[in-house]
Parts: structure tokens; C-alpha cells; sequence
């Protein structure tokens, strides 16, 4: 007959740790439009602001859109630790700030941030645990109709963001998972985010990220 211990056992933690999600892919497959759509419908992520020192653009909101700042500035935030990650891209500098996630982490909050593809490759190297989307648009063709429909490139930038986004397609296979991203069709994709995180909570064994 089996021996019953006596001792007292400890509770099973079923409460998994809180998520990291990277999205990801080439500029202008609507990283920006899909992450305001996922905003809006009251899902509920801590949206992580990038640091950037890129002018910011008619449409564009201050600490909305983005963190715009000098290039002195971010150089002083990479120095002393403050973002997570850091790259320069087509010349201008984007980070993500490390503070609000930590502080999110430690809340039990899932986090949700926004970055290319180098970005992406730099936060699975120090933390494995991160889930990495890589949004994509259908072709190349559609990629460049968007891009020429922002008339923010001129000629030269706009075939440099083609080029560099054949590369980054490449890169596909270091991401988790893919969501294409189909003309007119923006809540579908923000449906395919939603449902990779409801299953990326469930997995089993999920390991804390620690900042």
C-alpha cells in the first residue's frame, strides 16, 4: 500500500508569468495602424512607446506615437542603460525604454511593443522568453503601394525600405509567429494578434522574464 506523506505540500502555482510580445516586420506593413486598432478595442496590454530620433511627422503625436528626442539625448540613454534596445535605422535612431517594461513585468502586465527587425533579433537574445510576431504585408508589391501612398520616402529612401525589407522577410524564420497583413482587412489582423496571445498565455511552463 502506498505511503501517504504526512507533509505538507506546496501549492501549484497555476498563475503563469506575464508576456513579452515583440511585433515586428519591414516598414510599412502597418505595425503603427495595427497596434492603434488592438489600442482602441480596449485589449488589455501595456503599449510600450519607442524612443526615437527621427522627425516626427505631421500626422505624428509626441509621446503617442512615439518618444521623439535629440540624438545627444538617446545617445545619453544608451549609455546608462535605459533602453533595452537600441538601433540605428535608415539613419535615425529608435529604442525601446527599458523602465516601463520592467515596471510592467513586475505588475503581472502583458507587454506589447513595436520593433524592426534588428530590434527583434537583440530582444530574443537576452530574453529567450520574449514571443515575436513578425507582421508582414502579402507581396512586395503591396508593401511598395503602401509606401508610396505615406509620401514621406523620396526615390532613394523608398527603394533602400524595399530592399531592406526583402531582407527582413528572410529573417523570418527567428520569429514565432506570422500575420499578414491584408489590404482593408486591419481588425482580421488585430483578431490573429489577439488569439497568438491568448495561446502564448497558455502554454505550459512559461519562464519569468526578469529585467
Amino acid at each position: 500500500m502506498r505511503k501517504v506523506s504526512s507533509e505538507p505540500q506546496s501549492p501549484i502555482n497555476l498563475l503563469s508569468p506575464p508576456l513579452l510580445i515583440v511585433l515586428s516586420g519591414p516598414s510599412g506593413a502597418g505595425k503603427d495602424a495595427l497596434l492603434t486598432k488592438i489600442k482602441e478595442s480596449g485589449y488589455p496590454l501595456c503599449y510600450i512607446t519607442t524612443v526615437t530620433t527621427r522627425a516626427k511627422r505631421a500626422n505624428e503625436t509626441d509621446n503617442q506615437h512615439y518618444h521623439f528626442t535629440s540624438r545627444e539625448k538617446f545617445h545619453q540613454m544608451m549609455e546608462s542603460g535605459e533602453l533595452l534596445e537600441s538601433a540605428n535605422v535608415y539613419g535615425n535612431w529608435y529604442g525601446v525604454p527599458r523602465k516601463p517594461v520592467k515596471q510592467a513585468l513586475e505588475r503581472g502586465q502583458d507587454v506589447i511593443l513595436k520593433t524592426d527587425v534588428q530590434g527583434a533579433a537583440t530582444i530574443k537574445k537576452i530574453l529567450p522568453q520574449a514571443v515575436l510576431i513578425f507582421l508582414a504585408p502579402p507581396s512586395i508589391a503591396e508593401l511598395t503601394l503602401r509606401l508610396r501612398q505615406r509620401h514621406t520616402e523620396l526615390p532613394f529612401d523608398l527603394a533602400l525600405r524595399l530592399r531592406t525589407a526583402e531582407e527582413e522577410i528572410r529573417q523570418l524564420p527567428y520569429f514565432d509567429y506570422i500575420v499578414i497583413n491584408q489590404p482593408g482587412k486591419i481588425d482580421q489582423a488585430a483578431a490573429e494578434i489577439r488569439a497568438i496571445i491568448t495561446a502564448a498565455r497558455c502554454r505550459v511552463n512559461r519562464q519569468k522574464i526578469s529585467l
